[in-house]
């Protein structure tokens, strides 16, 4: 494929679309510069947009399932999403970029000081709409309530109003949750490790997907992520390893 065919095949509009979704804050937030947002996505966007000779547009939301809707309906050319099976029905994924950890929250009287002691009948589990943690526990949990969440950086604040008994969401905006509120505790431990990867619509052509797994690739191996991990000063997230 030449180079025209492939940035035709990114962006057919001209313009590489990257989806943002600035409601995972390990991997995009707002800008306060005014530039839109800022992150380890957003650095990955810019540097293949320069690498396929095409202007960047960001494309920004608030919640994982608007994210993922823009690509899987081409109103987006790029995202970044955790991998998921339902996604997968239409979106074409990487390997994962980054791992992240999914854990619960509870008060710091709850009696739950286990993950195995989640699923259990009227216990109920706040999660943002839409969110790998959504898709992942809809299937996993077998008697546990789930109840949602407007997006996932309200998921704390809406199992504090519904006196709900578990919150469930990225470690990391759980733990900058109970350090604001007080009185919650993280359990030790995760029910899930997110696999963070690139995605494209699937009616894209092979070869473009092809680019896009190998693009990633070479993003870990020459240690870009590390650096955006490191510049945007994210903790507890690593780069994954290379694939096998």
């Amino acid at each position: 494929m030449t180079n025209p065919e492939l940035r035709a095949a990114f962006a057919p509009t001209g313009k590489l679309r990257a989806s943002i979704n600035t409601g995972n804050a390990i991997l995009a937030a707002a800008d306060p510069a005014g530039a839109g947002a800022k992150g380890v996505s957003v650095d990955l966007a810019r540097e293949l947009a320069g690498r396929l000779g095409v202007e960047l547009e960001l494309v920004i939301f608030k919640t994982a399932r608007e994210s993922v809707d823009a690509v899987a309906t081409e109103h987006a050319d790029i995202g970044f999403f955790a991998i998921d099976p339902k996604r997968g029905e239409q979106i074409a994924f990487t390997a994962p970029y980054v791992h992240i950890e999914g854990t619960y929250l509870v008060r710091q009287d709850s009696p739950i000081t286990h993950m195995d002691q989640v699923d259990r009948k009227d216990i109920r589990v706040t999660v943002g709409k839409g969110s790998a943690y959504d898709l992942f526990l809809t299937r996993e949990l077998k008697q546990a309530m789930i109840e949602h969440a407007p997006s996932s950086p309200t998921v704390v604040d809406t199992f504090m109003a519904t006196q709900s008994d578990v919150a469930a969401g990225v470690r990391q905006q759980l733990e900058a949750d109970a350090k604001r509120l007080g009185s919650l505790r993280v359990l030790d431990g995760h029910f899930m490790v997110i696999r963070q990867a690139m995605g494209m619509p699937k009616s894209r052509s092979p070869e473009a997907i092809a680019y896009l797994c190998d693009f990633i690739e070479e993003m870990k191996s020459n240690g870009t992520v590390q650096t955006a991990l490191k510049n945007h000063q994210i903790q507890g997230v690593f780069a994954a390893p290379p694939a096998a």
